[in-house]
């Protein structure tokens, strides 16, 4: 039997790193005699990393030169935080593999505070996502949101050297760089909806390529699939992005998929939430279902590029 080879593009932060070699070890441990090989790289958004996202073109700065590489033959696959995904690909690539989904909470982090409504009238908190900003200042209106970018080593330097009072973190980036003390709190879903997608690894590759395609079928998760079809779902109908305080998160129980999603103002003065629940096989018009009842209640409003009240 030959050995094969699997070429995967990765961002050089160490989140970035941990997941592309996380796929690594779980495809050669599946594919004995796979040889898989990591080509990192940095992106624009890597190389513009104090400036707000909304203002430099948004979350694909971050996937557009992995992408080139894989259209490119250069690479075969890119390994991506799917939160951090826009829901429209390059033409001839597509993610063909949703991993398991780990914790898809939202983390307070703070050296001096337990949780968030322990903070001081006024305090700063970080973040750049204007999702967990509406939330935020709907718990607490009187805090200061300012933003906050960088890998989550320089997130967490910046707090501990008193630049924020708090910042918000995925619980499973932190969790994935052994850095789970440093949580403060884990924000419930009616305290803070996540992100679609946050906490699912997934793999990007050539639409048509069915060899990589078999070889990292593996690692998919059915009820992830799912979960993340229904999500997605909310933020294609509502045309959602790095501009647009939107929350969707879907989870199973019973054989039931329940989805939920939520459009604020940036402000927080005005939050709509919607729920759906049916089969899992009905996931993409559960997503659709969400998104009408948030357009019915006024969210179109908050859709716009810079939402505001």
């Amino acid at each position: 039997m030959t050995t094969s080879t699997l070429r995967i593009a990765t961002r050089k932060s160490p989140l970035a790193l941990w997941q592309a070699n996380w796929v690594k070890t779980a495809l050669e441990k599946q594919h004995p005699q796979l040889e898989v090989t990591l080509h990192t790289m940095t992106t624009r958004g890597d190389r513009f990393l104090e400036t707000p996202l909304t203002e430099i073109g948004g979350k694909a700065l971050f996937t557009k030169e992995l992408e080139n590489s894989i259209l490119a033959g250069e690479t075969d696959i890119a390994v991506h935080s799917m939160k951090d995904i826009p829901v429209e690909l390059p033409e001839g690539l597509e993610i063909a593999i949703y991993a398991e989904r780990h914790d898809p909470n939202d983390a307070f982090i703070a050296n001096d505070y337990n949780n968030i409504m322990q903070l001081p009238e006024g305090a700063i908190v970080g973040t750049t996502s204007l999702r967990r900003q509406s939330q935020l200042l709907a718990l607490r209106p009187d805090i200061s949101v300012k933003p906050l970018r960088g890998n989550v080593q320089t997130r967490l330097q910046k707090l501990d050297e008193g630049q924020y009072h708090g910042i918000i973190l995925a619980c499973a980036g932190l969790e994935r760089l052994q850095l789970h003390a440093r949580i403060s709190q884990r924000f419930n879903h009616e305290e803070m909806l996540p992100a679609a997608g946050q906490g699912i690894i997934g793999i990007e590759c050539r639409k048509h390529d069915e060899h990589i395609k078999n070889l990292i079928q593996c690692l998919t998760h059915q009820e992830t699939t799912y979960c993340i079809e229904a999500e997605r779902a909310v933020n294609q109908t509502l045309n959602g992005s790095c501009h647009t305080p939107l929350a969707a998160h879907a989870f199973m129980q019973q054989h039931t998929l329940y989805l939920h999603g939520l459009v604020g103002s940036a402000c927080g003065k005005t939050i709509y939430r919607a729920a759906a629940q049916g089969s899992p096989q009905e996931a993409l018009q559960l997503g659709c279902q969400v998104a009408e009842q948030l357009l019915e209640q006024g969210a179109n409003k908050f859709l716009q590029e810079n939402p505001h009240d």
